[in-house]
């Protein structure tokens, strides 16, 4: 692997990470105004993790929930990263990627585990999609886009 695809990797991974808890803190807010009973991560863990987690006291499961939601989010940044050049270029990629993400668990993780909605409040939907169409922004970098690194080399 070239030093440069590593460089823009790690990048995508960092953005996921910083991503992911920037979702944290939005899903937080749904569910504290009553938009949804719980974020979508506490109701994976609950309804399909091992039940060796399910066991665990609420803070410490709850800590693991967090840190599974972050890696996943750095996980997505990493598949962000090796996507082609020029998908990744494309100034809707990052957008059309979180919403494919959002979608890909309303549509096949969700149903699987239970975990939907039970509320049916629209609006907890829409925040959903808004705070995974943010992080494929801030995976793509769109947010606080870097100059060229070839600039950053002539300075």
């Amino acid at each position: 692997m070239s030093l440069n695809k590593a460089s823009v990797l790690a990048r995508a991974g960092a953005r996921g990470l910083t991503a992911a808890m920037a979702m944290s803190g939005a899903r937080r807010l749904t569910t504290n105004l009553g938009l949804m009973e719980q974020t979508p991560p506490e109701a994976m863990v609950e309804r399909g993790a091992p039940q060796s987690v399910k066991d665990l006291d609420p803070e410490k499961r709850a800590a693991v929930t967090e840190l599974a939601h972050w890696a996943y989010g750095a996980g997505g940044g990493f598949v962000f990263g090796v996507l082609p050049r020029r998908v990744r270029s494309h100034p809707a990629s990052g957008l059309v990627f979180g919403i494919a993400i959002w979608l890909g668990f309303e549509l096949a993780i969700a149903p699987i585990l239970g975990a939907q909605n039970k509320q049916g409040r629209r609006l907890g939907q829409v925040m959903l999609m808004a705070d995974h169409a943010l992080y494929g922004v801030m995976v793509s970098g769109r947010l606080a886009p870097e100059p060229e690194i070839t600039r950053r080399r002539r300075a």
